[in-house]
């Protein structure tokens, strides 16, 4: 039987308006003791008034509900049950939002403040947007930082990789009318291959503002998942087998290379710090 908590449970439900829209904040964590209450403060900190937040657990054991109990009162939801892995506990999240806009932000990532009212002013002037993304700090064990990354949605570069930072980024409800839910098929790549659904129509926005801070070093974080990318680009957005093949190729020797890469900044960066 799962175990749950938070605001809903004793009868408190988050609204919106027709002005300030609810946003939702789904994270998904399984033993994620070190990290997950940087994450849950992180988004109650955020300045914008009408957001739910939503945590999904895959069954901790590391007190990580701990964690969770401690926030009872702040969280409007948190379910503990296994799962079928990350995407499987965001489309229960899917599930339970009731906000107009929907985001996703992992156990070991956090908002800077002010992230959620920058994107609600960023669909204020795109009313017609139903994906809003911007920028985040991307920080690996190694000490490589990348400080600002993520760019504009662009369906020929998007077709190649996935160019958008996902974390935190703004879904509208109405996008999943549309494409469906994440497919539980793939472990790495199922945000890429959702929109990827869309081709070009997807009606996006973007600013180029840093909102999030990603730590590196999950699954997305290993060459697996551009095997998982090359596979949701052939079947979800039509790209060539050859050409997604090349890439693959491409990209892999990259990714071998990333190691001697971002020692050599980290080597550069604390060199000019000293």
């Amino acid at each position: 039987m799962p175990v749950t908590g938070g605001r809903r449970i004793r009868g408190h439900w988050a609204e919106g308006s027709p002005s300030r829209p609810l946003v939702t904040v789904v994270t998904a964590v399984f033993n994620g003791g070190p990290f997950i209450e940087s994450c849950i403060k992180s988004v109650l900190s955020q300045d914008y008034p009408n957001v739910e937040y939503l945590i999904m657990d895959g069954g901790s054991t590391d007190g990580t509900l701990d964690v969770l109990r401690s926030y009872d009162d702040r969280i409007d939801l948190w379910r503990s049950e296994r799962d079928r892995g990350l995407y499987d506990a965001w489309n229960k999240g899917v599930r339970e939002a009731r906000g107009e806009w929907i985001c996703f932000l992992g156990a070991d990532d956090e908002f800077l403040p002010g992230a959620v009212s920058a994107y609600m002013e960023l669909a204020r002037k795109n009313p017609n947007a139903e994906y809003l993304s911007s920028q985040i700090r991307w920080v690996h064990s190694s000490g490589y930082v990348n400080p600002s990354h993520g760019s504009e949605w662009n369906w020929r570069r998007f077709a190649r990789s996935m160019c958008v930072a996902h974390v935190g980024s703004m879904h509208r409800r109405s996008l999943f009318d549309r494409l469906g839910l994440f497919d539980v098929t793939y472990r790495t790549a199922a945000d890429y291959e959702l929109l990827l659904r869309a081709r070009g129509s997807l009606r996006a926005a973007f600013m180029p503002t840093v909102t999030a801070v990603m730590r590196a070093g999950g699954v997305s974080d290993q060459s697996t998942a551009l095997a998982e990318a090359a596979r949701a680009k052939v079947r979800s957005g039509g790209r060539n087998p050859i050409v997604s093949t090349i890439e693959l190729w491409w990209y892999q020797l990259s990714f071998r290379l990333l190691p001697l890469y971002r020692k050599l900044v980290s080597t550069r960066a604390r060199s000019e710090s000293a």
